[in-house]
């Protein structure tokens, strides 16, 4: 499954690697990487096939999921495919306050002891991941777990989502994806010991 989530966000540049030419994060950091899983949406083929792996693992992992959440903006189409799958209630949770109106942060109706999956489309450092399940804490949610298409598995960034207790699959991870990438020739073996250096010495 991992091998062929990364071939195929590869294929269709969902997932872009330039050891050469960096990328400036909107953080301001520097990256070879550039990841941007929207893309998938726009293949009927690829989007199914997501589906079926968020499914997958679902099933051998978060079978007690009441409540479906996607994150804004990225894991709220995936997030919303996946709750019409399961037959799931769908939420999804703001990035900051709405600014008018209720100003809710989360959109859509969760009960207290809801057991909720949160759905990302990517996770890098984890930060925006947290801040998103922290309101489902506040009001009194379960976090059955957080699943994701892809994680650049930052060491720091893993710690910071087992320190919260919370359970943590991703469909396809960061190594998986540059083994893909040299065997499918995106990269040179050159290449690949400079993006396994960025990932291991990168700081979130």
């Amino acid at each position: 499954m991992e091998k062929k989530i990364a071939k195929l966000l590869l294929q269709i540049n969902a997932i872009k690697l330039e050891p050469k030419k960096l990328f400036t994060w909107a953080s301001g950091k520097k990256s070879p990487i550039y990841c941007d899983n929207r893309l998938t949406l726009s293949y009927p083929e690829i989007r199914s096939y997501i589906q079926e792996c968020f499914l997958k693992i679902h099933k051998s992992h978060f079978k007690e999921t009441t409540v479906i959440a996607g994150v804004a903006t990225g894991g709220i189409p995936h997030g919303s495919l996946l709750a019409e799958k399961l037959k799931l209630p769908f939420i999804y949770i703001r990035s900051s306050e709405k600014k008018h109106g209720r100003k809710n942060l989360i959109e859509g109706v969760v009960e207290k002891g809801a057991n909720v999956l949160v759905i990302e489309d990517l996770v890098s450092t984890g930060k925006s991941s947290l801040n998103a399940i922290e309101p489902l804490l506040q009001l009194e949610c379960n976090i059955s777990g957080l699943t994701s298409i892809f994680t650049y598995n930052f060491p720091e960034a893993i710690e910071s989502i087992k320190e919260k207790k919370i359970k943590y699959k991703s469909l396809c991870t960061y190594d998986t994806l540059i083994q893909t990438a040299i065997e499918e020739k995106f990269i040179s073996k050159e290449e690949l010991d400079f993006l396994e250096q960025w990932n291991k010495n990168f700081k979130i």
